[in-house]
């Protein structure tokens, strides 16, 4: 259940609203690439605009290390932000500071601005409370709607909240809403997917979904960890050697529940251009690594999330930044788009695989968040929604 305060529970009217969004966005040649983020966060920051607040947004952008970094410059989003909402939207060339309590003191309700980007101080990643005290100096409450850095304890996600009455925002609420109750009571069968690189970012995601999950279905680079933890020799494949004794322990653990990819695409060099065939699980020659799933381990799991009540899917199935290794990931893609299951995508790639292959508009819900998902899915508590004041 969700029993922190709600924006909709605080009294914003007249007053300064310091909001920490998530508006961690590509951008190129000073222009925001892709917008989910700032989308997303639009519903609390038009509340707060309608009630009669005046609204401080801060986020980070990228990993300036504590420094000031002029191409992680939330200025272009501040710009972008303005063709978004009908509101005056001001930039403040710092997060804390004089530059930062100017623009926080001449700020009126109806307007909004952006403060510089939180990370170009080391306090903000440290946590520091000078740091927070100063950010909460800026306003008269704290709503963070800024799911993506939720399992981060920074200054301005957990920090902040020590000092200012302190709610969540409506993509937070969404966001733990979906993730944490349909996880905690699902609709079966409940089949969860899992894909990516690297078994040892989600060995604890694994083990809390074999006490939940019907069924949990492997690809990516992850599932030659597998392999190779049951024998088969992986060439050239990415494989971590030193989680090979845990993969090994969680197939035993799982008793037919991990379902492994029964064939592979492999390649003869990890490039676009390589050339490829479609093996059956077994030995990779060598020279040759593995970057896909193949069509028979798509149809087989194309049939499990066919039949299921909730489907999680996080990571994807292959290297699908190259075309012809894309298949598997968006064949997967589409068989949750076209299944009657309430579909739920955690962020990162496989967030960017259901928009680019246009299905976004068929999947239940899409994550904002990357890492703030996979804790949730490891059923951790994130710091950022800890902060909050209770109901």
């Amino acid at each position: 259940m969700f029993n922190k305060k709600m924006v909709t529970d605080l009294d914003v009217r007249g007053k300064k609203v310091l909001v920490r969004v998530d508006f961690n966005v590509p951008i190129a040649g000073g222009k925001v690439g892709d917008d989910t983020r700032i989308q997303a966060a639009l519903p609390t920051i038009k509340y707060l605009l309608e009630h009669g607040a005046a609204v401080i947004l801060c986020s980070h952008l990228g990993r300036p290390k504590g420094e000031v970094k002029s191409e992680l410059s939330l200025k272009p989003v501040a710009a972008y932000l303005g063709t978004l909402i009908d509101a005056p939207v001001q930039f403040a060339e710092d997060c804390i500071g004089e530059k930062a309590e100017t623009a926080a003191a001449a700020l009126e309700p109806g307007q909004v601005l952006i403060l510089e980007n939180t990370r170009f101080h080391a306090g903000e990643k440290k946590n520091d409370p000078e740091m927070a005290k100063q950010l909460a100096s800026l306003a008269d409450l704290y709503v963070n709607d800024a799911f993506g850095s939720a399992h981060r304890a920074h200054a301005s996600t957990t920090g902040v909240a020590n000092y200012l009455p302190a709610a969540a925002g409506f993509l937070l609420e969404k966001e733990i809403k979906y993730l944490g109750n349909t996880i905690a009571d699902p609709e079966r069968p409940f089949v969860a997917i899992l894909g990516g690189a690297k078994v040892s970012d989600k060995i604890g995601v694994i083990e809390n979904l074999l006490e939940k999950a019907d069924r949990i279905l492997i690809g990516g680079g992850m599932a030659n960890t597998f392999f190779k933890a049951q024998g088969y020799a992986m060439a050239d494949s990415l494989v971590e050697d030193d989680v090979l004794d845990t993969a090994k322990e969680l197939l035993d653990k799982a008793g037919g529940k991990l379902v492994l990819p029964v064939d592979v695409v492999i390649a003869d060099a990890f490039t676009a251009d390589a050339d490829e065939k479609i093996m059956d699980v077994g030995d990779v020659p060598a020279g040759w690594r593995i970057l896909d799933i193949g069509p028979r381990t798509v149809k087989a799991f194309n049939g499990i999330i066919a039949g299921a009540g909730t489907v999680v899917w996080n990571g994807p199935m292959g290297v699908f930044e190259f075309d012809k290794f894309a298949k598997g990931t968006f064949e997967v893609a589409k068989a949750i788009a076209r299944s009657d299951a309430i579909g739920i995508v955690g962020g990162g790639d496989s967030a960017s695989a259901i928009k680019k292959s246009g299905l976004e508009d068929q999947i239940t819900h899409i994550s904002t968040g990357g890492g703030a998902s996979l804790e949730m899915l490891e059923g951790k508590v994130l710091p950022g929604l800890a902060a909050l004041d209770d109901k």
